[in-house]
């Protein structure tokens, strides 16, 4: 659906978006992250049309972002970082406005009004001001004007910015909700709420994309190996013998009295889990808990932006060698 093509963003002599490509696919939801001065906002701001970039292309549809700006945001439901209300308005004017900036026909406004307002739960304060109410509120304003118009894909930019844990809750289960019909690219430093709802992951760190997929091909990409945590109990156990019968290797190992916890790798090509568990009916073993351990987004987030760093410090320390 969406097709960034080799992206470049000069600031005079800063470059703020290196060379990116990359496709989000219909029905998505992609978490884009990174850290201050990445390029993130940058990205974001091309991708609604609001920045023109100094070089590459933005396809949407087959469309040309050059050429077919605004067609494109005609599709798109945008809610910015800084979700400026009117706020001497109340929540049915404004809609009302931004319906009739979209050019939608009254009988389509009063349709879609009634499906946002339910969707984005605004049924209770649609005759209040915006000034009056919580920031929660005021945040699903801002999503009820960014589908409207009911566009194809959505881009929402820090959605629970300032919110307490309940209000971060419901926007969250709300974006979960979107996600079941629209196309939602999600901007958050918050790392938690990007590895609660989404199914993709893109990271960029100085201007280019340092990582692109789902959470544990991440992973796996950064260790190497996967992880597979196991705990049972048994009498003096050959943990040897299961490692080296499983193909596994030995990463960690905890015991108490005839109570083990082993942290094992092994290769995604490789899956471990059907000999382990034959393995351990053999020699009697009671398995009480066998899963993948997944790293936190957290981990994973400052893990590659520090093996970017690490990898450009080497290439640097290269060039000065010669």
């Amino acid at each position: 659906m969406i097709q960034v093509r080799d992206l470049l963003k000069d600031y005079g002599e800063i470059r703020a978006v290196d060379h990116i490509s990359f496709e989000i696919h219909e029905g998505e939801i992609v978490g884009f992250l990174g850290p201050n001065g990445a390029g993130k906002s940058t990205t974001l701001k091309m991708l609604t049309g609001f920045l023109e970039p100094t070089a590459g292309d933005i396809i949407v549809r087959d469309l040309s972002m050059a050429s077919n700006s605004l067609e494109i945001r005609s599709l798109m439901g945008y809610l910015p970082e800084h979700n400026s209300l009117y706020e001497e308005m109340c929540v049915y004017d404004y809609l009302h406005y931004i319906a009739q900036i979209r050019e939608l026909t009254e009988k389509k406004f009063l349709k879609r009004l009634d499906f946002v307002i339910e969707k984005c739960g605004l049924r209770e304060v649609i005759s209040q001001t915006i000034q009056t109410l919580s920031k929660g509120y005021r945040q699903r304003v801002g999503i009820a004007q960014a589908i409207l118009h009911d566009p194809t894909f959505l881009i929402l930019d820090e959605p629970t910015s300032g919110l307490d844990p309940n209000q971060i809750l419901e926007i969250r289960d709300l974006i979960r909700d979107l996600g079941k019909e629209k196309t939602v690219i999600i901007s958050s430093h918050i790392l938690q709420e990007i590895q609660a709802v989404a199914d993709r992951i893109l990271i960029i760190n100085k201007g280019q994309i340092i990582a692109d997929g789902k959470q544990q091909d991440l992973q796996t990409s950064l260790i190497g190996k996967t992880l597979l945590i196991l705990e049972f109990e048994a009498v003096n156990p050959d943990i040897d013998s299961l490692v080296s019968s499983t193909g596994c290797s030995l990463h960690e190992s905890t015991s108490n009295g005839d109570s083990h916890q082993l942290v094992l790798e092994y290769l995604e090509s490789t899956d471990p889990r059907k000999g382990i568990y034959l393995f351990a009916k053999e020699h009697d073993w009671v398995i009480l808990e066998m899963h993948r351990k997944e790293l936190s987004l957290e981990d994973l987030f400052h893990g590659l932006t520090l093996k970017q760093e690490m990898m450009e410090e080497a290439l640097e320390e290269g060039g000065q060698d010669e």
